[in-house]
């Protein structure tokens, strides 16, 4: 079966994998433990959870406004300086990120049509990448990807955490296109957020397919070229286009 587009670019939070309950208490008690291990005074963890969000939670509105991507490795830094925590030289920041971010993943499941449709698309010779927004820092969303099961599918990724903007700013779809060497109307994007993938790859030239698993209404400034209720009807795309 010819697949009608000669590559696909996906995003990956809420259209590949569902991110089950956010929680950021359990993750930053995870660094609490490393940190205590290590006898390392510590100071309040309420106080510091709340700044935490205080901190984190403008960083994100100011994202929504500028495409420049929220780090969540920032936050941490500035919780080690705020709080005078003398970690240097007794701990390794990288292993509190890790510690923070393999709590954040534990939640996550991969939705269960994904694996099947992926290795079709790779079976029908379909080239695969990821597009992603993400507070994550690079390192920990690749060791996700490798964990999750799906890495042998995808031709590269694209996270936004390591790039200057974030989706629906053209820049990140712009680089997807250059990965795949086609012609923009020849890719089809994949999402879930109508603004964020189904905008933004349209302004750059792609087409569009949203995943909208709550049958929610679009609205009518929004066109995708495709509307899926589940990744598995990604696979009938070529009885629409016949």
């Amino acid at each position: 079966m010819e697949f009608p587009y000669k590559a696909i670019g996906f995003d990956w939070a809420h259209t590949l994998v569902d991110l089950g309950e956010e929680d950021d208490c359990r993750p930053l008690k995870k660094v609490f433990a490393y940190l205590q291990e290590k006898n390392i005074p510590l100071p309040d963890f309420d106080i510091c959870l709340k700044k935490s969000r205080e901190l984190f939670k403008a960083m994100i509105a100011l994202s929504r406004t500028t495409d420049r991507e929220a780090r969540y490795e920032e936050v941490l830094e500035y919780l080690l300086l705020y709080f005078k925590i003398p970690w240097q030289g007794q701990a390794s920041f990288h292993e509190m990120i890790e510690a923070y971010f393999t709590e954040v993943y534990r939640e996550r499941q991969v939705f269960p049509e994904v694996v099947s449709v992926l290795k079709q698309l790779s079976q029908w010779g379909v080239p695969m990448g990821i597009v992603s927004n993400t507070t994550n820092p690079v390192s920990m969303k690749t060791f996700e990807l490798e964990g999750s099961g799906l890495k042998e599918y995808f031709d590269f990724c694209l996270y936004s955490s390591g790039l200057p903007f974030r989706k629906p700013h053209p820049t990140i779809f712009q680089l997807a296109i250059s990965r795949f060497q086609f012609q923009p109307s020849e890719i089809l994007f994949v999402g879930d957020n109508l603004c964020a993938d189904i905008f933004g790859a349209h302004r750059v030239g792609m087409k569009t397919a949203w995943i909208n698993r709550n049958q929610s209404e679009a609205p009518d400034d929004i066109s995708p070229d495709h509307e899926l209720s589940s990744l598995g009807d990604l696979l009938d795309i070529h009885a629409v286009n016949a």
